[in-house]
């Protein structure tokens, strides 16, 4: 973070990852950095002002400055430079969330306050937030069903209201939010509310960088046991140095987590995902929140993890429907997987699955077509 004494700026942060070889040079990511860097400095300045007695009585709140919603295609590099911008921003009230889980917290608080009886269970969750953040930064803006659709916007004009600066990455731009949604003339004033706290820039670069990062690689291996090396490249590669967590869902009043998340990019063992009494609704949610997974150590099945074998058939459909990049360690090929016991005749669609999904005109196909999740 230092150089020579002096703090680096976001586009020096980025030109010393380029250095490095971990991020290649884009002029459209970069001229994204030189526009979140002034946003930066106002956020930490305004974080150091300790006002003296008569100013904090008399002095005007500061005009806050416009948030960012940037959007682009998959893998342009969204999430990195988010990422990038919430790291190096030295504030201590900031707080960076993928919007899926954040939503989901703000059902779960809505509900609380009603078991409360509370008038407007909207106003605590809200107030909360504006009480513990200066900087709220979003991955994966989405807005997929009429409940969120009538919250969302509240909640942001709450939040804007306070002073809360807001930095988002979505797919879309926000005109396409909710895109043909039910009653979706109730949610237009959100879109100008967006317009008006923040600048809406598209990431243009034309190159899509997790895309390339698998391009022609190896996705599926085995036996599993001698591809660890292999998988920690591929994931060190696909985050490249984003911040790494878990992904909490919550799916019909309980909670999938993803144990580690980044960018996009979830990696979890067989046995994380389809040991639990998941169901297909629980891999619909996962399979909506993620445009890579890498799936470890998937056993030899047969009857006698009969239960986890049908769990992984739905996981895999799920995946292939929405398109998401998949690599995978297995105990032997797919065909190989499942060879004997109740399912195994089935079973050879999954394997087909499998097999499809390890090609190139599938990988390009998941690359070019756009999801319906924002």
């Amino acid at each position: 973070m230092l150089c020579g004494g002096m703090r680096q700026t976001l586009p020096e942060l980025l030109a010393g990852r380029i250095a490095a070889g971990t991020v290649k040079p884009d002029p459209q990511q970069a001229a994204v950095l030189a526009r979140l860097e002034p946003l930066r400095l106002w956020l930490e300045t305004q974080s150091q002002r300790r006002p003296g007695r008569l100013s904090g009585l008399f002095a005007k709140a500061p005009v806050v400055p416009k948030g960012l919603y940037l959007w682009g295609g998959v893998g342009r590099g969204k999430s990195m430079l988010m990422d990038m911008f919430a790291a190096a921003t030295d504030i201590p009230r900031k707080r960076r969330v993928h919007f899926h889980a954040f939503m989901q917290e703000a059902h779960r608080a809505i509900h609380a306050a009603r078991q409360r009886g509370v008038e407007d269970p909207l106003t605590p969750f809200a107030e909360e937030i504006i009480a513990e953040v200066r900087l709220l930064a979003f991955d994966e803006m989405q807005i997929t069903d009429i409940t969120d659709a009538m919250l969302v916007g509240r909640l942001f004009e709450k939040l804007f209201a306070a002073g809360v600066v807001i930095v988002t990455t979505s797919n879309r731009p926000p005109e396409d939010l909710y895109k043909n949604g039910l009653n979706r003339a109730l949610f237009l004033p959100f879109i100008d509310l967006l317009r008006v706290h923040m600048d809406v820039v598209e990431l243009e670069s034309a190159e899509d960088y997790r895309q390339h990062r698998l391009e022609g690689a190896q996705v599926y291996f085995h036996p599993a046991g001698r591809s660890a090396g292999a998988i920690n490249a591929i994931w060190q590669d696909l985050t490249y140095g984003s911040e790494v967590g878990p992904l909490r869902l919550a799916v019909n009043g309980r909670q999938v987590e993803l144990p580690r998340y980044a960018n996009g990019a979830a990696r979890a063992t067989f046995w994380e995902l389809c040991a639990r009494p998941l169901g297909a609704a629980d891999y619909l949610a996962l399979a909506g929140a993620v445009r890579v997974l890498i799936l470890e150590d998937i056993p030899q099945l047969s009857a006698s993890n009969y239960n986890e074998a049908k769990r992984f058939v739905t996981l895999i459909d799920a995946l292939y429907e929405a398109h998401v990049r998949l690599i995978c360690s297995a105990a032997d090929v797919p065909e190989h997987l499942y060879i004997e016991g109740e399912g195994s005749f089935e079973f050879a669609r999954t394997a087909s699955r499998l097999r499809e999904m390890q090609s190139a005109d599938w990988a390009r196909g998941a690359a070019q077509t756009p999801p319906d999740r924002g």
